[in-house]
């Protein structure tokens, strides 16, 4: 039922009605700008057919020099990430509604029947699989030491890397509805955090799966279950010793990941991770607002509504500059400074929902009809 109901909302919220009071509302159209520079295209590969057809944010992941990405019809690519050539190919034959993770010399997958894979990365053999409590929306997480995965009702499951034997598992309440999604665990020194639907942040021993401390980052409000709704689904940032994560109709706040403690907070509504940079934090509103706030305050740096409603990513930093790319599959590149526009290309014509993946200079884009492009400065 929760995934039924899941899915409803999340075409809800793909069409935008329950962000506007106006449902007539439409995207704002894209308005001319003096371009500063022209994002250079290094290469581009297709990996099977992208996020598919369910509302599926598969982001690829960096290791080392290899690109590792996976498609929801089960192709698994390690991709040479300076020329774009392939450097080996996996048909799972699952689908895959949880994924990249990667630690360990192992690839991690999850999929929509409850099942987790680890691959090895040198080489995409099968490694191990387990089965677990029910589906992986959150790509799962590794140091090597724990494999930490998050199911869609409500659990944080580790396994051990070796084998995937089950370790420990921490469970939530889970809220009778809810955005279709998770984020995806973090793991810090012993340190396992994650942000559940029910609109609280855990760390968990990652030995063990003691709660070394809870913190609720919203508090559900209103008459009704949608206006209710306080997922944490966007992905924490761990920076220092803080993390970052924001909820849905809720708050951004800033946790000690030893403590819990509250370090930094804001009202705000996103069901997008955060970004820093600069000396701000950079987060998306449910309206495709683009924000900055100067780190440790509720100061407005800036914001940019010129996107609103075009359903754009999570944003990333790379460089002076903010990604984000939207519905209709323009890259967007914005100004640290002052949130202007700097640059923009369009990469897939099917939309972009996964985050964008940055490494120094270059920008990693996976577009949803499964074209995985790298875009550098000029």
């Amino acid at each position: 039922m929760k995934t039924l109901v899941s899915i409803v909302v999340a075409g809800t919220l793909g069409a935008c009605s329950i962000f506007s009071s106006d449902e007539t509302e439409q995207p704002a159209e894209l308005v001319d700008f003096d371009e500063e520079f022209s994002l250079q295209r290094d290469w581009s590969v297709n990996v099977g057919d992208g996020q598919g057809r369910r509302y599926n944010r598969l982001q690829p992941v960096i290791v080392g020099d290899t690109v590792f990405a996976a498609s929801e019809d089960g192709d698994v690519y390690a991709i040479d990430k300076v020329s774009g050539d392939v450097l080996w190919r996996e048909r799972t034959g699952e689908t895959i509604t949880g994924g990249v993770g990667a630690g360990g010399d192992m690839v991690l997958l999850g999929t929509r029947d409850a099942r987790v894979f680890a691959l090895e990365q040198s080489s995409g053999e099968l490694m191990w699989e387990t089965s677990v409590s029910s589906e992986v929306l959150a790509a799962p997480a590794s140091d090597g030491r724990v494999v930490a995965v998050q199911t869609i009702d409500g659990r944080l499951i580790a396994l051990e890397p070796a084998d995937g034997r089950q370790r420990w598992v921490y469970e939530t309440t889970v809220p009778a509805l809810s955005l279709r999604g998770n984020s995806k665990p973090v793991i810090s020194g012993n340190v396992v955090i994650a942000g559940f639907s029910s609109g609280i942040a855990a760390g968990v021993d990652a030995n063990n799966g003691f709660l070394m401390w809870e913190e609720r980052i919203a508090v559900p409000q209103g008459r009704y279950d949608i206006e209710r709704i306080i997922d944490i689904d966007g992905d924490p940032v761990i920076v220092g010793n803080v993390v970052y994560m924001g909820s849905y109709q809720g708050n951004l706040m800033g946790l000690d990941v030893q403590t819990g403690r509250i370090v930094w907070g804001l009202p705000g509504s996103t069901y997008h991770g955060l970004a820093l940079g600069l000396g701000n934090i950079y987060w998306v509103d449910g309206f495709s607002h683009v924000y900055a706030v100067q780190n440790n305050t509720e100061r407005t740096v800036w914001e940019n509504d010129s996107l609103r409603l075009r359903r754009i990513t999570a944003p990333t930093t790379f460089n002076n500059f903010v990604a984000v790319a939207d519905v209709e599959g323009y890259l967007h590149i914005l100004s640290q400074i002052d949130g202007s526009f700097v640059a923009r290309t369009r990469v897939d014509r099917d939309g972009v929902r996964a985050p964008i993946v940055a490494e120094g200079s270059s920008i990693y884009v996976f577009g949803n009809s499964g074209r995985l492009s790298k875009y550098s400065l000029p």
